[in-house]
């Protein structure tokens, strides 16, 4: 007899202090039949400082096994187990591991659940001060000078707040490449070491963070820039047309979503600024 699939459990971890695990993170931590942890070391010193004895096994689950743990988990998971994923710091599967093992017990059919809690994403968006509404979350830039700058380029027009994660020792580089992509009058802020000891949220346009990052910057970064202002609409006659799409190719944005975004703008189909860009 098939026994019935178990449960993947994805659980928010502490950011900074441990008093802000979630309740429910300890019990689950004691119950679940499999720990699949991104650091086996933080685990353990997150079972420590909250008191709780795993007795369940406990596995390593990182980006470099990430892809052959995947399938042993599931194996788990279809055998009826109740496998319980943690990584060093907030939601698995946000820019860490977890995307793979949730696709496939997605698509195996297992039911896939959450412990809420602690999020850098939605607490720097929170204490920023840039607008709330509407957001998008970026996770980490490239680290090539060029890929980071043309992924930039293709954000100089999103309406949207963003968010974005970045390395410490890479946060004044990342900084400056925001700055001449979006300009550097543009609002942001950067979230440092959030709800630990010394936290700290250095907020103003681009080009003051670029000069304060320039000084050194030590920690877990999180970085918050407002969108690009409400854009105009477009004439739709031809020459405003393929104006609009030069003034956007020429600012790095590439030429296939600057049809799209022009078209969009003007009201009138892509394919007519398509046919007018390419002399169809």
């Amino acid at each position: 007899m098939t026994p019935e699939p178990g449960v993947l459990v994805l659980a928010a971890t502490p950011i900074g202090r441990v008093g802000d695990a979630p309740p429910r993170l300890a019990e689950e931590l004691a119950t679940a039949d499999v720990v699949a942890a991104e650091d086996t070391r933080r685990l353990k010193r997150l079972t420590s400082d909250l008191g709780v004895t795993i007795t369940g096994r406990v596995v390593s689950y990182f980006e470099g096994n990430e892809t052959a743990r995947t399938p042993v988990l599931l194996e788990a998971l279809l055998a009826g187990e109740r496998v319980l994923l943690v990584t060093d710091a907030g939601m698995p599967s946000v820019s860490d591991p977890g995307y793979r093992l949730v696709a496939a017990a997605v698509e195996a059919d297992v039911l896939v659940t959450a412990v809420p809690g602690p999020s850098a994403v939605l607490t720097a968006l929170a204490v920023s001060g840039l607008p709330v509404d509407r957001f998008c979350f970026e996770g980490f830039l490239p680290r090539k000078a060029g890929e980071r700058s043309r992924r930039l380029a293709g954000l100089a027009n999103e309406e949207r707040t963003m968010v974005f994660f970045e390395a410490p020792h890479r946060t004044e580089a990342a900084l400056a490449a925001m700055a001449e992509a979006l300009g550097g009058d543009r609002a942001a802020a950067v979230c440092r070491e959030l709800t630990k000891t010394h936290e700290e949220v250095r907020r103003g346009p681009l080009d003051d963070l670029v000069a304060w990052a320039a000084e050194g910057v030590r920690g877990e970064v999180t970085i918050v820039v407002s969108g690009a202002p409400e854009a105009a609409g477009v004439a739709n006659d031809p020459a405003s047309l393929l104006a609009a799409v030069a003034d956007r190719e020429g600012s790095g944005m590439p030429r296939k979503e600057a049809i799209v975004e022009v078209a969009k703008l003007a009201g009138v189909p892509k394919r007519e600024v398509y046919n007018l860009v390419h002399g169809s």
